[in-house]
């Protein structure tokens, strides 16, 4: 049953879903510009275009046009084609004499599309924003990092396929290139892991549900580990602010601004339920019995066996702020509650109920 308790912290919630009031909040900028989106209809995507469409820029997205087609209503100009200059059309509805202002590149994941991206562009366009990712550090360099950290070794040029393993150090060579191409044109933003409403990862919102159940909930191994990441409705904001301000520079958009261990982000997220929650953390024996794999629970594999912590100094004094885990928790909760069974019924990468039970079993026992 609904409490309504339930009922308020959900209809609180809402008003911050993707889409819903950006409008009303969204000052204009003082000086529109032209925005090219390579991507725009992904999970970051939507809450950049929102934002800067309130905010009176003229938006161009740049994908493949097979999702979310008319998902802005006309208020965006939408060319089709493909990162990959070899696929499709690929990149020819970007070629010509045009110019835009800025281009925000969410998309970029493979060097070669990068490179051609940036080598067709870079004379029509002020300024390139690179979504990057805190990923593309060399861990073996850690545990601290900031924005002049080593990156990742490149990969093979053959390497193109984007898997846990090739993820980072591809990213890292994408950032390379547009450094090397845009100079102080470029800014380039790392995040860490990105939640909130609209995350198709499943991954923090796994635990918020969960946690929102209440009953005995099992946590991580650790406790005392940090996580650190940013709600995306503070990092697209922010990107677009960079945009508007012509910033240039390398920022880590990693919080929040005071470290923050699991068994404090638990006890936050306990709040959603009506209902007592109790925690039980886990064991690497158990998690290997039951083959559970617990979302953004990461093993330390820096020198000394810690976790990497990345520094944000630099993305909060050009303005990137975090929000209270508190929000986040009742937005993201009253986003998944809203979507359809069939979509909560294929969650990526959650254990099963049964999973947790016989891992609590095998603790109590």
């Amino acid at each position: 049953m609904t409490t309504r308790r339930e009922l308020l912290a959900w209809g609180a919630a809402l008003a911050a879903l993707p889409s819903l009031g950006l409008a009303g909040i969204a000052s204009r900028a003082g000086k529109p510009l032209s925005i090219l989106f390579l991507g725009g209809t992904g999970f970051l995507g939507p809450h950049q275009v929102d934002y800067a469409l309130a905010r009176g820029h003229r938006v161009t997205l740049f994908n493949r046009g097979r999702s979310a087609a008319g998902q802005y209503g006309g208020r965006a100009e939408v060319l089709i084609g493909n990162r990959d200059a070899k696929v499709d059309a690929g990149l020819t509805a970007l070629q010509g004499e045009r110019r835009w202002d800025v281009v925000i590149d969410n998309s970029g994941y493979v060097p070669r599309h990068v490179r051609d991206s940036v080598e067709l562009l870079k004379g029509r366009v002020g300024r390139y924003v690179y979504v990057s990712t805190v990923a593309a550090y060399d861990f073996a360099k850690g545990p601290s990092f900031d924005e002049k950290s080593p990156l990742a070794a490149a990969p093979s040029p053959e390497t193109e396929k984007v898997t846990g393993t090739t993820y980072g150090p591809l990213k890292a060579e994408c950032d390379r290139i547009v450094q090397a191409a845009l100079g102080e044109r470029a800014t380039i933003v790392r995040p860490t892991y990105i939640v909130g409403p609209g995350d198709d990862t499943d991954r923090f919102t796994y635990w918020i549900e969960r946690c929102a159940r209440g009953g005995e909930v099992l946590g991580p191994p650790d406790p005392k580990a940090e996580l650190q990441w940013v709600d995306v409705r503070d990092l697209c904001p922010w990107i677009v602010d960079l945009a508007e301000r012509d910033q240039p520079g390398i920022f880590n958009a990693a919080g929040p601004a005071k470290a923050t261990n699991w068994e404090e982000i638990l006890g936050e997220l306990a709040k959603l339920s009506p209902q007592p929650v109790k925690f039980r953390w886990a064991t690497a024996d158990v998690l290997k019995q039951t083959g559970i794999r617990q979302p953004l629970v990461r093993v330390p594999f820096a020198p000394g066996g810690v976790l990497p912590h990345f520094i944000s100094d630099a993305a909060q004094a050009a303005g990137l702020h975090f929000r209270p885990l508190s929000d986040t928790a009742a937005a993201t909760l009253a986003w998944w509650r809203s979507q359809p069974d069939a979509r909560r019924a294929r969650a990526e990468g959650w254990p099963t109920t049964e999973q947790e039970q016989q891992a609590l079993r095998l603790l109590a026992g």
